[in-house]
């Protein structure tokens, strides 16, 4: 019985932590933004759009002048190291998830301004 009164509290806890909240970044390098947010910094020129998809998903179309590296490919970390970390990097993927993911690599080699697309390439395919 004690063990199941000390159990109850910690689960009610567990549960609270574990809804269907989205993941958010708590980088303060990594800003996740909405489509509209991305255009607009689109027009900066020290911007590099990054598409951190498949090539089969690339494949069914990307945004114009995305540069092209797969984040589950083996060599990421070693693609993104040829990089000019001073740049400013709009990143997406097909959802938001794996874009994060990317930044999160990005951000421990150095990046310091990284910007992820919330909906990915779903969003602004829409």
């Amino acid at each position: 019985m004690k063990k199941i009164m000390f159990l109850l509290p910690c689960c009610f806890l567990l549960l609270q932590n574990c809804g269907d909240s989205k993941a958010t970044n708590t980088s303060e390098k990594i800003i996740d933004v909405s489509v509209a947010e991305f255009k607009q910094k689109m027009g900066d020129p020290n911007v590099v759009i990054l598409d951190v998809r498949t090539p089969a998903e690339t494949a069914e179309g990307t945004i114009a002048g995305a540069k092209e590296i797969n984040v589950n490919a083996a060599d990421f970390a070693q693609q993104i190291e040829a990089l000019d970390k001073d740049k400013i990097y709009l990143v997406y993927c097909k959802m938001g998830g794996r874009s994060s993911k990317a930044c999160g690599i990005m951000e421990e080699k150095g990046f310091e301004k990284l910007y992820n697309l919330k909906g990915g390439y779903s969003a602004w395919a829409k």
